[in-house]
């Protein structure tokens, strides 16, 4: 801002000291906004870094093994993400993809699968954002168990997603000793240090055909 300078009067000298100090002022909320503004914009700056970085590293839709027999296999959508997400630990406990349909694709229900030498990644369906889980070990085997409609152990049974548990709902999780993997109808828990076994369907404790 520009100031005009009066020489007349003490009057005139004592406006224009008023109006440098309200220069003054002016100056200095002027560089309070100006702060504010480069704040602001500062912010936005890194807000957008930040988004633009999430972008630049989005869940693989695919990802290539090397199965057995030296067979490629290609994982993709939420069973991809779900594999490049897990721990080293996790992929070398999972070991390498089984090949053959038996092995891998979708269920009639929609669900998406892929065997491993020691394990299953599993998903609800193809959708993006869809999540996936790992079921292995003890809980494996008794999620494999062919089983009555009721439960029950049964060589006339269904067995996995389309038996009475139905799909995995999450992964394995640890309490104490015990190891619990959940199902759409139910769960089954792993004792680690009694080696038990316990299978819940629709609330009800079953054998757990082990």
């Amino acid at each position: 801002m520009r100031t005009t300078a009066h020489r007349c009067t003490a009057a005139a000298a004592g406006l224009a000291a008023v109006a440098l100090i309200a220069t003054g002022c002016s100056k200095s909320e002027s560089h309070d906004h100006e702060h504010d503004a480069s704040t602001s914009a500062s912010s936005s700056v890194e807000a957008a870094t930040q988004s633009v970085t999430a972008s630049e590293n989005p869940a693989p839709t695919e990802v290539k093994l090397t199965g057995e027999r030296d067979v490629e296999v290609t994982l993709t959508g939420p069973i991809a993400a779900k594999y490049s997400a897990a721990t080293e630990q996790e992929k070398e406990a999972l070991g390498k993809p089984l090949t053959g349909d038996h092995n891998a694709g979708a269920r009639e229900s929609g669900l998406l699968f892929q065997q491993f030498e020691g394990g299953v990644i599993t998903a609800k369906n193809d959708e993006p954002g869809t999540p996936a889980f790992i079921t292995w070990g003890k809980i494996r085997e008794a999620w494999n168990v062919q089983r009555d409609p009721d439960g029950t152990p049964s060589v006339n049974g269904e067995n996995g997603s389309v038996g009475p548990l139905g799909a995995p709902t999450s992964d394995e999780t640890t309490e104490g000793d015990l190891r619990t993997t959940t199902f759409e109808h139910g769960k089954i828990t792993f004792n680690t240090t009694t080696e038990a076994v316990e299978v819940t369907v629709n609330g009800k404790v079953v054998p757990s055909g082990l």
